[in-house]
């Protein structure tokens, strides 16, 4: 059995839009719970046993995983049909890997740096900053229309996600925004988003 645990409009709504791409939504039971946000609002939820109270968590079989990356991962394995990962042996594998190790090591840590407006020499040498993040995204896609070639995959989806949930960090770069918004315009982002929204309306 698997089971996510998701609360609307955070990152595990990437994961929903993910279970859309596959084509498993109907074999994947996801259990609505509260978290903590930013503004304050909401609460740790008793019944999400992530042990610190946060989406994504996937439990299948009664095995937790974690981590928006590693639950991608995980997915796309098991359902490989959708093609949404690139297998071990393909020449692209490496790259693929990389790009979803990127985005939590190297992209997340710099653009929540970026959001917060805080500064010290350690961050940029450790994690990069904005200017270098772009840069790297926006090389990658100069001459492809994905990050690994021709096919969208989940390392797309995932990294190109941290522009929905803040807008307000779209680089000024062309590149970047057409990439963006091919990927947020596909049609399993957009159910993910309506879900989300039926969820919202259902506790208010």
């Amino acid at each position: 059995m698997l089971t996510l645990y998701h609360a609307p409009r955070t990152r595990s709504t990437r994961i929903v839009a993910l279970l859309e791409e596959l084509g498993v939504r109907d074999k994947v039971a996801i259990e609505p719970v509260a978290v903590t946000r930013r503004d304050g609002t909401g609460v740790h939820d008793p019944k999400n046993p992530h042990p610190e109270g946060k989406v994504p968590l996937l439990v299948h079989d009664g095995v937790e995983i974690w981590e928006s990356t590693a639950i991608a991962l995980y997915l796309t394995e098991l359902f490989p049909d959708a093609g949404l990962a690139i297998p071990a042996g393909a020449p692209g594998r490496g790259p693929f890997l990389s790009w979803l190790a990127w985005y939590g090591d190297v992209l997340e840590p710099v653009l929540v740096i970026s959001f917060a407006n805080v500064e010290h020499p350690l961050f940029h040498t450790t994690f990069r900053g904005m200017p270098e993040a772009v840069a790297r995204l926006s090389n990658a896609l100069q001459d492809k229309p994905y990050l690994t070639g021709d096919t969208y995959t989940v390392a797309d989806l995932i990294i190109a996600s941290t522009f929905a949930w803040a807008p307000h960090l779209m680089p000024e770069d062309p590149v970047i925004q057409g990439w963006a918004a091919r990927c947020s315009n596909r049609p399993a982002n957009k159910a993910a988003q309506a879900f989300d929204g039926e969820l919202m309306a259902e506790s208010t």
